[in-house]
This record gives structure tokens, sequence and C-alpha cells, in this order.
């Protein structure tokens, strides 16, 4: 996964324009994460905002959609090819910063646009 296209869906991991994953489960290769609470379809601007709940006590991640590696509809879960120690350890999510200035946004994209394990 490169940096350039972190930001969008990828083929065949079973997303479609309007697919609300709200409420969805969040599944990291290692175990669950937390629910989404937010996402957005923006065209190179598609995200995941993931409640961590008790994982994270009181906090909330940011996984560009290039992170997703499937989705199941029927079971209302989505899985993300990281582990819960790279999400763990990512840049933190500020709501107040819109993701559409340049430092937030950049410094996600090199964060998980790096080969992961």
């Amino acid at each position: 996964m490169s940096v350039e296209d972190i930001w969008g869906y990828g083929q065949d991991i079973g997303h479609r324009t309007g697919l609300d994953l709200i409420g969805y489960k969040v599944e990291a290769t290692d175990g669950g994460i937390g629910k989404i609470d937010k996402h957005s379809e923006g065209v190179g601007a598609s995200y995941l905002v993931v409640d961590t709940g008790g994982w994270i006590f009181g906090r909330h991640v940011l996984l560009p959609a290039g992170t997703i590696g499937r989705i199941d509809t029927a079971g209302k879960k989505v899985y993300v090819n990281r582990t819960k120690e790279q999400i763990k350890n990512a840049p933190e999510y500020d709501e107040g910063k819109h993701l559409g200035e340049a430092g937030p946004r950049e410094q996600f994209a090199r964060y998980y646009g790096q080969p992961h394990m």
C-alpha cells in the first residue's frame, strides 16, 4: 500500500458506494479494536473513525480506507490489514482538525502507507 492510494477503498474488499459502515465491528489482524463511529467515502479521502471503547480508553482512531482488507456485510465486520499494536501507535486522531488540511492527512498517510508486517 503506497502513500498515494491509502485513502481509497481497494477493489474486491466488499465495499460499495453508499454502504453505511457505522456500527460495524473492526477487526485487526490479531483481534477486535472497536466499532465504526464515522466513515467517509470521499474520492481520494476515504477513511473510518473507530471508537475503541475499553481497548484504548476514550480514544478514537482513524484508519484510511486503504487499510481495509475485507468488509463482511452479513457479519457487520470490517477487517483491516494492521495489527492492534500498529493501530494503537498511530498518530492521534483529533476531530477538531479537518483531514482536508495537509498536515494531519499527510501524517496519517505516511504512517499507514508504510509497508505492513
